[in-house]
């Protein structure tokens, strides 16, 4: 479906929980969250039919998040489910990782084509910090089930924070010469309130390229990362820049939370809700958030705040 700017929006990302197993301190509160009744949130049925309202409305790609989506017992039921939905090309999922030893083949098997990992940092001290709760060696083990498991990609997704991980750059990107995937770092977002991250944590993706001089561009692959790649390496390297470099004039995508509200912008604070309709009200619903999609975020720094009025384990990213 087009949008009132133009915009083709074919990429859905849908967050089946609010739930972690981790605290990223950029992600959600060190107590977790509030744990809301059973039937306020989405079920499998619901996200099923939310699915094939989005494909009748040309969205082909799909990518399921949470909070941390394996934390949910169905969640393989799921992923064949909206696999199996017609016109949608691709489902991907975005995860911790730390759950992957005894899912990755499952998941591989219900028709998931692609998966995100999240890592901040190759120190154990560090990794336990930002996670709060996190070991370094459980994310070890995911990562390696993930590959063996034979997914058509793997990226691994760091969030660049100054201060924190700004001086392990290149030992990040070094990991497209370990392994076949692709590095990407994501400017940190400035999402509910992170009073412990300052003004000097928000520092641009150029960082990255100034630490890496060797780089060299390749072409885009559809995705709003700029790719880049070390010479010899087995992946490339991603830079997203939402703060500095915003791509909202080319963002293809809308966001569905686990208690069913659709959001046209990740850091808007217009919801529309889907929670409880049948498959004619979830469209209806679905051309007006589409339609409705604003034209750019507005600033966002260290001073302006996203508008999003969540924590972004209660939108997904």
């Amino acid at each position: 479906m087009i949008d009132k700017l133009g915009r083709d929006i074919t990429y859905l990302r849908i967050s089946l929980t609010d739930k972690c197993n981790l605290r990223c301190r950029y992600c959600m509160p060190e107590e977790g969250v509030c744990r809301r009744a059973h039937h306020e949130m989405m079920n499998e049925d619901e996200v099923v039919t939310a699915v094939e309202v989005a494909a009748s409305l040309g969205i082909h790609k799909i990518r399921l998040t949470g909070g941390e989506p394996l934390v949910k017992k169905n969640i393989v039921s799921i992923c064949r489910r909206v696999a199996a939905v017609e016109g949608i090309r691709e489902v991907c999922l975005t995860t911790n990782g730390l759950l992957l030893p005894k899912k990755a083949k499952e998941l591989r098997e219900a028709g998931v084509k692609r998966l995100n990992l999240s890592l901040d940092t190759l120190n154990p001290e560090k990794y336990a910090y930002i996670t709060r709760i996190g070991r370094m060696e459980d994310f070890k083990a995911g990562l390696e089930a993930a590959l063996e498991a034979g997914f058509e990609k793997v990226k691994i997704n760091a969030v660049l924070i100054g201060g924190f991980n700004d001086d392990e750059i290149e030992g990040l990107a070094n990991l497209t010469m370990q392994y076949p995937v692709d590095m990407r770092f994501i400017e940190l977002m400035p999402i509910r309130s992170h009073d412990e991250f300052g003004e000097s944590a928000y520092v641009p993706c150029s960082r990255v390229l100034e630490k890496l001089p060797q780089v060299l561009p390749v072409p885009p692959d559809g995705g709003v990362a700029k790719l880049y790649r070390l010479p010899g390496a087995k992946g490339n390297i991603g830079l997203i820049s939402p703060i500095n470099a915003h791509f909202c004039g080319e963002c293809n995508r809308i966001r569905l939370t686990a208690d069913g509200k659709l959001k046209p912008c990740l850091h808007g604070a217009e919801e529309f809700s889907i929670k409880g309709l049948d498959y004619d009200g979830m469209k209806a619903v679905f051309e007006q958030a589409i339609w409705n999609k604003p034209a750019w975020h507005g600033d966002l720094d260290a001073v302006n705040r996203s508008k999003a009025g969540r924590n972004m384990n209660e939108i997904g990213g």
